[in-house]
C-alpha cells in the first residue's frame, strides 16, 4: 500500500474535547486531513466503512464497542485500513491486545502532542509505532516465552460474546442489546449463558467486574 499525498483520517474517542484536540494536531499537518469522527467503537466501524479513510485512530476505551473490538472488526472487514490505538493507559495488557487486534501502533494520550503525528506517519508507511515503555514490555514478553515455551493466553470469548459482555456491563437490557447488535433477545441470552459458563461466573455483577478488569468498560 502506497502512502497517499494526504492521508484521510477517522478519529474515534467518546470525549468531544479530545477529538477536537486530535483534529487540530493532525489538520495542522500538510499530509493529514480528518474526514470523519466517531463517539464510540460501533460508530467508528460504521464510519470507517462508509467513508473513504486511510487511517483510523481509535481510543482503547469507548462505549458500545471498545477501540480494540472495533480494530479487530475493521481488520476483518477492511484489512487495508491502517489502525492506530490511542490510550490514557500505559498498560502492557492493552498494548498487546492492540497488536493482537491488528493495530500498527499504540500512542499514549499523555504525549499525544509529541507522538501522534510521528505514529500516524509510521503507520501509513507500514511500520509499527511503539512507545518507549512498550519496548521493554515486548522484550520481557519475548524473553519470557523463549524461556518457558508458553504462548500468550488467548481470549476465551468470541468477538460477539465480548460485545455482549461489554454491553451487559454498561447496563443494557437484553432487549437493548438485541437492538444494538441486530440479533434476537434469545440469541443475547444464549451468549450471556455461554459467557457465564466460559468464565465460571455467576451473575451480572461478576460479569461487570470481569469487564472492568479486562478493559472492556471504564471503572
Amino acid at each position: 500500500m502506497s502512502v497517499p499525498l494526504k492521508t484521510r483520517v477517522l478519529l474515534a474517542d467518546d470525549h468531544p474535547v479530545v477529538r477536537r484536540g486530535l483534529r487540530e494536531v493532525l489538520d495542522a499537518e500538510p499530509d493529514f486531513q480528518v474526514v470523519a469522527e466517531a463517539e464510540d467503537g460501533a460508530a467508528a466501524v460504521s464510519r470507517a466503512l462508509e467513508h473513504d479513510v486511510d487511517l483510523a485512530v481509535l481510543d482503547v476505551t469507548m462505549p458500545r464497542l471498545t477501540g480494540l473490538q472495533a480494530a479487530a472488526e475493521l481488520a476483518q472487514r477492511r484489512p487495508e485500513l491502517r489502525v492506530l490505538m490511542l490510550s490514557m493507559h500505559d498498560n502492557e495488557e492493552y498494548f498487546f491486545q492492540a497488536l493482537q487486534a491488528g493495530a500498527s501502533g499504540y500512542v499514549l494520550k499523555s504525549v499525544v502532542d509529541r507522538d501522534l503525528v510521528e505514529a500516524c506517519r509510521a503507520t501509513m508507511r507500514g511500520e509499527p509505532f511503539v512507545y518507549p515503555g512498550a519496548v521493554k514490555a515486548l522484550i520481557r514478553d519475548y524473553v519470557g516465552r523463549v524461556q518457558n515455551g508458553q504462548e500468550p493466553t488467548s481470549d476465551p470469548l468470541s468477538p460477539r460474546e465480548s460485545e455482549v459482555l461489554k454491553l451487559i456491563a454498561e447496563g443494557h437490557t437484553s432487549k437493548e442489546i438485541a437492538e444494538l447488535l441486530v440479533i434476537s433477545e434469545k440469541t443475547v441470552d444464549r451468549h450471556r449463558a455461554n459467557v457465564l459458563e466460559k468464565l465460571g461466573l455467576r451473575n451480572r455483577v461478576d460479569l461487570t467486574r470481569y469487564a472492568i478488569r479486562h478493559g472492556l468498560v471504564a471503572p
